[in-house]
């Protein structure tokens, strides 16, 4: 077999990459990556020189080097997040955004250092200081990005959700950490349609005593009714320099929330200079971003994807910014605005590049995408058929990284590497300071073996700590309960021979039919490259003292799962597996659930199908879904 892509020798070695790999003194991606994880403060002292980090890094690099978790980068470390996001002030842009097909806005970069400058003075004159919560519950806007600087900057702590959250979801994650400013949207559009936000804050704001100030963005025109307009809140304030607070290397930055189903979210706290340095090695390194480049990924503030854009500006590129459906025009849009504003990086979901392939869009007829680089794919892992489509279908030269990491470390494991080939349904590369490992059940690393994906050493990103957890008890036992000092991430892979990384699902929904672990992916590859299934779920439901596989599809509307159709699904499943891979039982349901960030959710449908209760509904950008898959008369006992 051949690789789908390798890039020529002229721009490989134009890459970022190159240019770290001859700074490193060594001659090739695995050299540099096995260096990385054993030689690991030479390597990140580097990155920090590497990326021109603004701060004073102190005399160590590592302090208690030894312990998983527990480990200091940096101890004596001190910078500021938003001085290194804001190096530019001149009058290229900084983000441009498009609200779908209607709203489209530019910031410079000396426009948004003003606009940060005047913030952050409203917020200090508000009472906010050092270690301060401020919230957002906000659209992709360009003020979005901005508020979150002038947060930084100061010293307080961020955290966001998407303005599609419901009033107990917002309050489940701002509850805990208490913000003390509230900044949301007059509304937002969705598929054409306007949302009203305003009537959902005032209903957040009655039970969220701590905030002192709500801050109210004019992205529809109306009025601000739940709080202060973005325009009065920061009138009385000329921009002039930001005083940037100098704080600790691990001074807690972001609040992210963990999207599980199973009870209250876990408030995850990333400190400033391991998001930092992560985030600049992932850019530059992994994903050669360079001075000018125009990076695209679609998120929302509900993600962590979006920490993960805004991070760019830090490697002085400029941020293409996205809020609304990207199926409008059935998906043409996000490609128009490639063509409009010459994007080099273009990120996305699994799931999209599965949607417009089924809708047979072919960008690579339709659009130039001339300046297209990079395309960047997570949230799900991209099927071969998903790589095939890119090549074949988006454009033929361009280097396709699926990554994969998560909210828990505000980043990836495993990702892409531009002077390397890309191989159909592999992950390109494990990440570099990264000391990743797939395990088998004894605790033993394993190549061309499926089993848990594991980091064995510390890294600048893992968590700072988990909100009111004061013993860390709950950390520990999110990360290494199964394996001692050793982070177990909860994903069900294989290192291939050749390096690369297949990701089969997540490792807590693995299927276990007659003891034989089966990754849900693989279920999944097959079954949604048939054309009448939209999208499938899969769980394994106890059955007479064992597991048996039952699969959910949602098909194209106007149809109905049939005999033929179902033995169309076994025959693929067991002609493209093993029959241990063929479901007991075929099902076809309205809808599939996911969380906002559009992730299926087979526990939770697990939980429903065994009249188990699923604690945090708010989770779920469609929870009325769980209702197709309770009380089946298909799946009662006998």
């Amino acid at each position: 077999m051949n690789p789908l892509w390798t890039p020529s020798a002229e721009r490989a070695a134009a890459t970022e990459l190159a240019r770290f790999l001859h700074l490193a003194r060594r001659q090739s991606f695995e050299e540099l990556h096995a260096w990385s994880v054993e030689r690991s403060e030479e390597f990140w002292n580097l990155v920090w020189d590497f990326c021109e980090v603004r701060g004073d890094k102190g005399k160590r690099t590592l302090a208690d080097g030894e312990r998983m978790p527990g480990a200091r980068w940096f101890p004596e470390g001190r910078l500021n997040f938003a001085q290194n996001l804001l190096r530019r002030r001149d009058g290229a842009d900084a983000m441009v955004f498009w609200g779908e097909d209607r709203i489209k806005r530019r910031l410079s970069h000396k426009q948004l250092y003003d606009l940060v400058s005047r913030l952050a003075q409203a917020l200090a004159d508000a009472g906010v200081k050092k270690g301060d919560r401020v919230a957002g519950y906000l659209p992709n806007l360009p003020e979005s990005a901005a508020a979150m600087l002038a947060t930084a900057s100061l010293g307080a702590i961020w955290s966001s959700c998407s303005p599609d959250f419901g009033v107990q979801g917002v309050l489940d994650r701002f509850g805990q950490i208490e913000p003390k400013v509230l900044f949301c949207a007059d509304g937002y559009l969705y598929a054409g349609k306007e949302f009203d936000c305003q009537e959902k804050v005032e209903a957040v704001l009655a039970k969220l005593p701590s905030v002192e100030e709500c801050v109210v963005i004019d992205y529809l025109g109306q009025p601000a009714t739940a709080g202060t307009s973005l325009y009065e809140f920061i009138e009385p304030f000329e921009a002039g320099e930001i005083p940037f607070e100098q704080v600790e290397f691990n001074h807690p930055l972001y609040i992210l929330y963990s999207s599980g189903t199973t009870g209250v979210p876990k408030c995850i706290v990333h400190g400033t200079g391991g998001t930092l340095l992560q985030h600049l090695k992932e850019h530059r390194l992994h994903s050669d971003v360079k001075q000018g480049d125009r990076v695209f990924y679609f998120t929302t503030l509900g993600w962590m994807m979006w920490n993960w854009l805004m991070s760019g500006l830090a490697s002085e590129a400029t941020l293409l910014l996205y809020d609304g459906s990207p199926f409008v025009e059935r998906g043409r849009i996000i490609f128009d605005f490639a063509d409009a504003e010459r994007m080099t990086h273009l990120g996305t979901s699994a799931k999209f590049i599965d949607a417009i392939a089924k809708v047979g869009l072919k960008p690579k007829e339709t659009h130039r995408l001339r300046e297209l680089r990079g395309v960047l794919s997570t949230g799900s892992p991209l099927v071969a058929e998903g790589f095939d489509y890119v090549y074949e279908n988006v454009k033929d030269d361009v280097c396709l990284s699926s990554i994969s990491g998560g909210t828990d470390i505000v980043s990836c494991f495993v990702l892409g590497n531009p002077m390397g080939a890309v191989w159909r349904g592999e992950i390109q590369a494990k990440g570099l300071g990264m000391a990743v490992e797939v395990f088998d059940d004894q605790g033993k690393p394993v190549v061309n073996q499926k089993g848990e994906l594991v980091c064995t050493r510390p890294f600048p990103s893992m968590p700072v700590a988990f909100w009111s957890d004061p013993d860390g008890a709950k950390y520990r036992a999110a990360y290494f309960e199964k394996y001692p000092d050793v982070w177990r991430h909860g994903d069900w892979c294989e290192v291939t021979p050749r390096g690369g990384i297949v990701i089969y699902g997540r490792s807590d929904a693995v299927l276990n039919p007659g003891g034989v672990r089966i990754g849900t992916a693989e279920i999944y590859r097959q079954v949604e490259q048939l054309d009448q299934v939209v999208e499938s779920l899969v769980i394994g439901q106890q059955w007479e003292g064992d597991v048996r596989v039952v699969l959910f599809v949602k098909l194209k509307d106007g149809l109905t799962l049939d005999d033929p159709l179902i033995a169309r699904i076994r025959s693929r499943i067991r002609e493209n597996t093993t029959p241990r891979h063929v479901p007991a039982k075929i099902v076809q349901v309205e809808d599939i659930p996911r969380t906002k960030s559009g992730k299926i959710v087979e526990l939770a449908v697990r939980d429903v199908v065994h009249g188990r209760d699923v604690k945090n509904l708010e989770a779920l950008a469609n929870p009325g879904a769980l209702e197709y898959f309770r009380n089946r008369p298909e799946l009662a006992l006998p």
